[in-house]
């Protein structure tokens, strides 16, 4: 099985889970690494990497995607929130609606990834011109829990997942 590793990341997020894909994959395997600006003929497997943006991946990706014809394609993403397995499969499921039906859609692979700085700020300043503003608060305290994230666990879930899609028994 031949596979292309081809990712968006605007915050390092979702690069460093292509870049954990690539290792953990047989290197002789992978025949491209890289953005969705290239023709992937030679790839079996196609694990396609994006960040969330507004409930689906960016344009370039979008575009991307859309041109794919009989490849199996793997959707990896990062989202800024997180710890809601919904949340995340909706996300996988509207990126995935945007591939044409030629291809085979294996299970998706989500997880939380940190936000710019300039998020933070639109909160705060949301929350200084009004203290009592719950949903501002709420996500003021998940841009801090997803600081951390992909972490340790994130990546150690990727690999089991990468593993699982894989294999060559496909069980």
């Amino acid at each position: 099985m031949k596979y292309s590793i081809v990712y968006s990341s605007r915050t390092g997020n979702t690069a460093l889970l292509a870049r954990t894909l690539r290792d953990v994959l047989p290197e002789e395997n992978i025949v491209s690494f890289g953005a969705p600006n290239e023709v992937h003929t030679e790839a079996d497997m196609i694990f396609a990497g994006f960040w969330t943006d507004r409930g689906s991946c960016c344009p370039e990706m979008q575009e991307f995607l859309r041109g794919l014809e009989h490849k199996t394609v793997a959707l990896f993403a990062t989202a800024g929130f997180g710890e809601d397995a919904a949340y995340f499969e909706r996300i996988l499921s509207n990126v995935a609606s945007l591939i044409p039906k030629s291809c085979k859609i294996l299970p998706g692979f989500a997880c939380q990834g940190k936000m710019p700085e300039a998020v933070r700020s639109r909160y705060e300043a949301q929350l200084a011109a009004n203290p009592d503003d719950q949903k501002a608060a709420m996500f003021l305290k998940n841009f801090e829990k997803a600081l951390a994230h992909p972490n340790e666990d994130d990546l150690k879930r990727l690999k089991a997942w990468a593993a699982e899609i894989t294999r060559p028994d496909g069980k």
